[in-house]
């Protein structure tokens, strides 16, 4: 459970360099593929000595696309834009996974109090929080890996649910109590009367304070048909998004943003793209089953937020932590780990239906000296990117860490070798050439 917002009070210094920002995005839905797609097979389609003919590839408006195993995702090209030039800083999943959700090493200095971007946004965002507003403002769905809020205040940690596709009504659990609504607040009213003393501005301290924030941000969603209406979702919505626990983490984030309730950020969380061994195979876990989910997941979700037009307002990243080997197969029939992968980009104005960035035959990145500061992508672009987008100066550097030192939104943003990839906004006067 996230804390009430608004916890950390009083003036923060904070140092940054003028940028001009996009500002496009009200909101976030980050998708992370854990365990590396081939990005040769889907994001960055090349045909090896190894690729079956089932994977269909068709050239649509110029964009090489593997049909036969993304058709629906297919059709939302034209609201996707693909950045192929992007390279993982490491082959270890669990480093380079929490290094794209928190934009620096985990190994370095501040790896390990590094908030994740999501809690980045949480905090930066609080001061929109209108009265009444009850949910988290940071979500992960399906939720495994997910890097927490690091030094900042648990206000912005993320709240983790898992959607159950099989029970659709179920919604989120423990929303109500066995003694009804009246009893349950009567109780929640007396245990106030006799220690409010202890739990408001607590004399023993934080960690009572926070928990007392916790009871408040629980009570906010009990009872409240704001909760269930944003949780749950029918057999019919859960089967148009691929009835699995991806396509309704994907449908859950459509209606927890439309609701409206203090929500910026959601991360979905979807693996494993792990696959040294018989990648072509039918059966379960492999590349065709795996896509499947995918494809019914993000298209459908791309095509409700398009409908509603909340894809306006809304900016969806989707990428793994790294690529895969490309050409043949290893001996085994799989793909091992490689550096090079893709990036997927919708909404918040974003100019879609190409891919921006190159890549040899080999499906390696290759420079084009024109954009981006004239080198391939690094998480820590995305991460920017993604501040960017929300109008988040991303050269923020914040003075409350608690061991004294600058906590910059990213690396070496201030001095220019990180920022924001507005080639995806080509239309908005902005330019990293």
């Amino acid at each position: 459970m996230a804390l009430r917002p608004n916890i950390l009070k009083g003036a923060v210094n904070i140092t940054s360099s003028p940028v001009n920002m996009q500002n496009k995005a009200k909101n976030v839905i980050y998708i992370q593929l854990l365990g590396a797609p081939s990005h040769t097979d889907l994001l960055d389609f090349k045909m090896s000595p190894s690729t079956p003919a089932s994977l269909q590839p068709e050239t649509i408006n110029g964009v090489d696309w593997p049909t036969g195993l993304l058709p629906k995702m297919a059709t939302q090209l034209p609201n996707i834009a693909l950045v192929r030039s992007v390279n993982a800083w490491a082959l270890v999943h669990s480093l380079a996974q929490t290094w794209a959700q928190i934009g620096r090493n985990p190994a370095a200095a501040l790896g390990n109090i590094a908030p994740n971007i999501g809690s980045v946004v949480a905090l930066e965002k609080d001061t929109e929080r209108l009265p009444g507003q009850v949910f988290p403002p940071f979500i992960g769905l399906n939720a495994t890996t997910q890097a927490g809020p690091g030094y900042f205040s648990a206000a912005y940690a993320p709240f983790k649910f898992t959607p159950n596709n099989g029970a659709p009504a179920a919604g989120l659990p423990n929303t109500t109590n066995a003694v009804g609504e009246n009893r349950t607040n009567d109780r929640y009213s007396l245990m106030h009367s006799l220690d409010d003393n202890l739990r408001l501005n607590s004399p023993l301290g934080t960690p009572v304070s926070d928990y007392e924030n916790f009871y408040e941000s629980a009570k906010g969603l009990m009872y409240n048909p704001v909760v269930n209406k944003a949780f749950q979702f029918t057999a019919a919505d859960a089967a148009r998004y691929g009835n699995t626990s991806f396509g309704a983490s994907c449908l859950v984030a459509k209606q927890v943003l439309a609701a409206n309730q203090g929500t910026r950020y959601v991360e979905i969380s979807f693996g494993s793209w792990d696959m040294h061994q018989n990648i072509y195979s039918p059966a379960a876990g492999s590349l065709a089953a795996m896509s499947k989910q995918l494809d019914d997941g993000v298209s459908a979700l791309l095509s409700d937020l398009k409908a509603s037009g909340q894809l306006d307002s809304t900016l969806v990243v989707m990428m793994g932590e790294f690529g895969r080997t490309v050409g043949k197969v290893t001996p085994a029939g799989g793909r091992d780990h490689w550096l090079q992968m893709s990036v997927a980009f919708a909404g918040a104005g974003i100019k879609g239906g190409r891919a921006i960035g190159t890549t040899d035959d080999a499906g390696a990145a290759t420079v084009d000296p024109g954009w981006s500061r004239g080198r391939v992508i690094k998480p820590e672009d995305i991460e920017a990117t993604i501040y960017s987008a929300m109008g988040i100066n991303w050269t923020n550097v914040r003075y409350d860490d608690p061991f004294g030192r600058g906590f910059e939104y990213v690396p070496f943003s201030g001095d220019d070798l990180y920022g924001p990839i507005d080639e995806l906004w080509p239309d908005s006067g902005i330019t990293n050439a």
